[in-house]
């Protein structure tokens, strides 16, 4: 799908979501639940959810510790605040791209490798946020609405399924690839064309080389350990944002929950800074736990404009303190395309 699609896909997936999340809720509603919102506690959220790039900036070095010893911390940290300002400025979604072009601007690696890295980081988000989606039903204080426990259980179930085997294919990508390699040619291999068949086998190469460098059980071990401590971190901002808003039944374990939900239906595109889609989410995931749906989106309005400025003015001091162009930016899948 060409960029142009993909921006005008995105723009009409978040209009139709934030069609969805306002049809039903008085905006005078919503404006005095934002007025009577602790801003302390608001402020608090910010600080923390902002404080998240450090520990995002310190597990990107487990997984570009393979392409580079000793990365600088500095240089990750504006790279990491230069791409989330392009996700929210930006169509498309370049921000990974950019994220990755402007770290090879500063350090020894080429923006193909870096980008790599974040290949495989998100694989480990995606393990860390299924667990967030399944752990709190078999956790004391996880509680929903009358009626809804059955359908929220066998859904998260199937989540949790799903992933546990995406972490079993992920485990033999990085310790038996010849094994991955056979599984294909002996099953889908055989029923594609052979010039086909081998394209994609080339592709499967190029990715499980990349993962290889992570064949290290204590770089695998830490890329989960830090997974876990950057969304638990997250979750963290998001239930001091909810008691800003006195919704106190989900408790720390439904913001774990908000965390899992939001991080997933925010993967899917939308038009810059994931507007309709946030709010989508925390109206989907507070729900099961009585939430009002205007509380719910007054709560995710608040938190997703506070958070979404201070990363964005970083991202801009960092892109001109790089000497880096907002063409170069834009255009930086297709350098990170070319260079690979």
């Amino acid at each position: 799908m060409t960029r142009g699609w993909r921006t005008i896909l995105g723009l009409v997936v978040s209009l139709a979501l934030l069609y969805w999340v306002l049809h039903d809720v008085s905006l005078t509603e919503v404006w005095g639940h934002i007025r009577a919102a602790d801003l302390w506690l608001l402020s608090l959220a910010v600080v923390i959810q902002t404080a998240a790039f450090l520990i995002r900036t310190a597990r990107w070095k487990v997984f570009l510790r393979p392409a580079l010893a000793e990365p600088s911390f500095n240089a990750r940290f504006a790279s990491t605040c230069i791409g989330f300002m392009a996700n929210n400025l930006l169509p498309a979604r370049v921000g990974e791209f950019a994220r990755a072009y402007a770290l090879s601007r500063s350090q020894p690696i080429t923006a193909s490798a870096a980008f790599g890295s974040l290949v495989v980081e998100r694989l480990f988000d995606a393990l860390t946020l299924a667990l967030f989606l399944a752990a709190p039903l078999f956790m004391p204080g996880f509680r929903v609405a009358p009626g809804l426990g059955d359908e929220v259980t066998s859904r998260l179930f199937l989540v949790l399924v799903i992933f546990g085997g995406a972490a079993l294919a992920l485990l033999l990508l990085i310790f038996r690839p010849d094994l991955v390699d056979r599984i294909f040619r002996a099953t889908i291999g055989r029923l594609m064309p052979k010039r086909a068949a081998e394209a994609i086998a080339e592709m499967f190469r190029s990715f499980i080389e990349g993962l290889g460098a992570m064949r290290s059980p204590r770089l695998v071990v830490a890329g989960f350990v830090w997974s876990l401590a950057h969304w638990l971190w997250g979750a963290l901002a998001l239930y001091i944002g909810m008691l800003a808003f006195d919704i106190t039944e989900p408790g720390f374990l439904g913001a774990v929950f908000l965390q899992g939900v939001m991080a997933f239906i925010v993967s899917v595109p939308s038009s810059p800074g994931f507007f309709g889609l946030f709010e989508a989410s925390a109206r989907i995931a507070l729900s099961p736990f009585g939430v009002p749906a205007g509380l719910a989106l007054s709560y995710a309005l608040a938190f997703h404009i506070t958070t979404f400025t201070p990363v964005t003015v970083l991202g801009l001091f960092y892109l001109g303190r790089l000497g880096l162009s907002w063409g170069e930016v834009g255009h930086s899948e297709e350098i990170v395309e070319e260079g690979a």
